[in-house]
């Protein structure tokens, strides 16, 4: 989840899972135009864990900004300030915070030397609002009432209610009408075979091995001096450790105990993000198990958050409580849940969960058992799952842990638990939203764990609904004391991503980053200010 949804990771990842066998067994270079990774002075090769499952942002392709073949209105810079970039400006907000309105550059060009205008901007909203898109974010613009265009060259956005953080949702890429608009969006060649007006134009997509991109000698904010860029979809993190070893890829995303191997002096370079991205298990509301409220609660400080990170991530993050990190502005003091084995086992005992013979518990002839769902090849995730499975185990619950791909998994999810990623940057809603309403329950990916809580409920609709700050810290303060309360998920770890890069392309920056890595964060998050030194 991203600024983006447990449902959109999800569908990324799913892609990349389907095609593994092909991205581990390919390489990034050849005569298409791939690069090599050997040091070609104008081009890059970078591997990362997942690709997506489309590049067309009226699908949600690029949501949350660094599309590269695409812009929106607005961009995030290193700091993940808002800064213009097919406006000219931050928007005019009204008094009322119901309307905000755009003037966008003039001269911008689509790739195809179409012009960009803002027949275009109102075209991409209102085709993602329609209720035919194939679109997982949709409730995402759920303030947006209307959107028109005021000339060719300004647009007005119209609110149902103030919310917040709308400038932040106009990172969105822009689509042009004139080729999107004249196709199935959901179906047509744009989903693939995209058009933007982006610093890249897409030269080749392999599914499950590389999407390669060119720089666009046409670009408004200047043409990129890294001229081919090349993305590897390698899933695992051996092969994406050896390969850039070997030199085939100028850099990657790696896990810390791989990252480590690169030492100073070696040609490369380790950069460290923060990121919001958690790992938690769902807690399904329909598993007769998972649904008790004690066992919930149990789980909920069986779990050795400390020890997952000092053993799985090697240090690199901090344990979680909630989609909030600790050293977020929102996250609510005081939440924090300590490691107490003893206490969870009394909170299953008052229940009348009572251990048997073997150590494992039974109340009313039910045991205390439950499959716990991970991502094939998802080292991490199995780690996190294995670890998770060991501590139930202490207070008496038993864990199956079970490997699989989505296409496996999410038919369970109802009933059994999953090991999930997610977090967004941006704003509480962004994340939590999604990930808690109960509305959302059995909408794909959102809402996993058929979570329902009025009271969440109030104050999510609250927290999105509010134009005042501090109503809607108080929003998200009673969503984390709540899940204190009420934990649908455990949720376990904040990861920090490590990106290793060879030493010609630095230094380079990070920003705080979402659930989604390597595709559109990462220190190549801005490769088309990049000046590889000779």
């Amino acid at each position: 989840m991203t600024a983006r949804s447990i449902r959109g990771a999800v569908a990324a990842a799913l892609a990349t899972v389907l095609s593994l066998t092909a991205a581990a067994c390919s390489r990034p270079g050849g005569p298409d135009g791939g690069g090599s990774g050997s040091g070609a002075g104008d081009s890059a090769v970078v591997g990362i864990a997942y690709e997506p499952d489309s590049l067309s942002p009226l699908l949600g392709y690029g949501k949350d900004g660094n599309s590269k073949i695409f812009d929106g209105l607005l961009a995030l810079d290193a700091g993940m300030k808002l800064r213009p970039a097919l406006a000219v400006a931050l928007p005019e907000v009204s008094d009322d915070g119901l309307t905000y309105t755009y003037r966008l550059r003039k001269g911008v060009k689509f790739s195809d030397g179409e012009p960009f205008g803002a027949k275009d901007v109102v075209f991409t909203y209102r085709t993602i609002l329609d209720k035919k898109t194939n679109n997982a974010s949709r409730t995402e613009l759920d303030a947006l009432k209307s959107v028109e265009a005021n000339g060719d060259d300004s647009v007005v956005f119209r609110l149902k209610y103030p919310y917040a953080p709308f400038a932040q949702r106009t990172v969105l890429p822009i689509a042009p009408e004139h080729v999107a608009g004249r196709q199935d969006v959901n179906t047509g060649t744009f989903t693939t075979s995209p058009i933007g007006t982006g610093p890249y134009l897409l030269t080749k997509w392999s599914k499950g091995e590389k999407i390669v991109f060119r720089a666009n000698p046409g670009y408004w904010g200047g043409a990129p001096k890294v001229k081919k860029f090349t993305m590897a979809i390698i899933k695992d993190d051996d092969v994406r450790a050896t390969r850039l070893r070997s030199g085939e890829l100028d850099g990657a995303i790696l896990p810390p105990n791989l990252a480590k191997g690169f030492a100073r002096g070696s040609g490369t370079r380790t950069y460290a993000a923060t990121t919001y991205d958690y790992r938690t298990v769902t807690l399904p509301t329909h598993n007769e198990v998972t649904g008790d409220l004690a066992v919930r609660r149990a789980l909920d400080i069986a779990v050795d958050r400390k020890a997952m990170v000092d053993s799985i991530l090697n240090g690199e993050g901090r344990p979680a409580y909630g989609p909030v990190p600790t050293d977020s502005e929102w996250f609510t003091k005081g939440t924090e849940r300590a490691h107490d084995l003893a206490a969870a086992k009394r909170i299953l005992d008052d229940a009348g969960w009572k251990p048997g013979k073997d150590g494992i518990r039974t109340r009313d002839g039910v045991r205390a058992a439950f499959p716990l769902w991970y991502l094939t090849g998802d080292k991490l995730r199995q780690d996190h799952a294995l670890a998770y499975a060991s501590d139930a185990k202490k207070a008496g619950i038993d864990i199956t842990t079970e490997a699989g791909t989505w296409e496996v998994i999410e038919p369970r999810m109802k009933q059994d638990a999953v090991l999930a990623g997610g977090g967004s940057p941006a704003d509480p809603d962004f994340d939590q939203y999604t990930l808690l309403k109960s509305s959302l329950a059995g909408d794909g990916f959102n809402n996993m764990a058929w979570y329902d809580n009025e009271a969440v409920d109030r104050a999510l609709e609250a927290g999105r609904r509010s134009g005042d700050n501090a109503a809607r810290k108080s929003a998200y303060d009673t969503v984390q004391r709540e899940l204190v309360k009420n934990p649908g998920y455990t949720f376990l770890t904040h990861i920090d991503h490590l990106y290793v890069v060879k030493d010609r392309f630095g230094p380079l920056t990070t920003q705080v980053e979402p659930h989604d890595h390597g595709l559109a964060s990462g220190p190549w998050w801005n490769v088309e200010d990049w000046t590889p030194q000779k």
